[in-house]
């Protein structure tokens, strides 16, 4: 989070990346740590914020997601806690991941 990307690797090996991100804003931070991709949803929307889409949305977490977003990626001050990509940089990992695979969110989102 602190430097704002997302990358794939299997071992020592860079898979994809490093993409840009978005996460949580103040508040509503996503949570750092070791999480396992444990639901995935290819045209999911927030049952939170007034239905907003979240395509290509791999769960890790209680109400937070990996997923794509439709809207420019640095609209507005961040997330509701969520990981955010660029819609075509989305698409990658919901190809490479599945449930049970391991997603590290580490660092801190610069300014919260």
């Amino acid at each position: 989070m602190t430097r704002r990307f997302l990358w794939l690797q299997k071992g020592e090996k860079l898979e994809f990346g490093r993409v840009a991100t978005r996460t949580g804003r103040l508040g509503e931070e996503a949570r750092p740590g070791l999480h396992k991709v444990f639901r995935r949803v290819r045209d999911d929307h927030s049952e939170l914020y007034d239905s907003a889409p979240m395509p290509y949305a791999q769960y890790v977490d209680v109400g937070r997601a990996i997923h794509g977003r439709y809207d420019d990626l640095f609209d507005g001050g961040g997330s509701a806690g969520c990981v955010n990509l660029r819609l075509e940089h989305a698409k990658t990992p919901w190809d490479r991941l599945g449930i049970g695979d391991q997603v590290y969110v580490r660092g801190r989102k610069p300014g919260t």
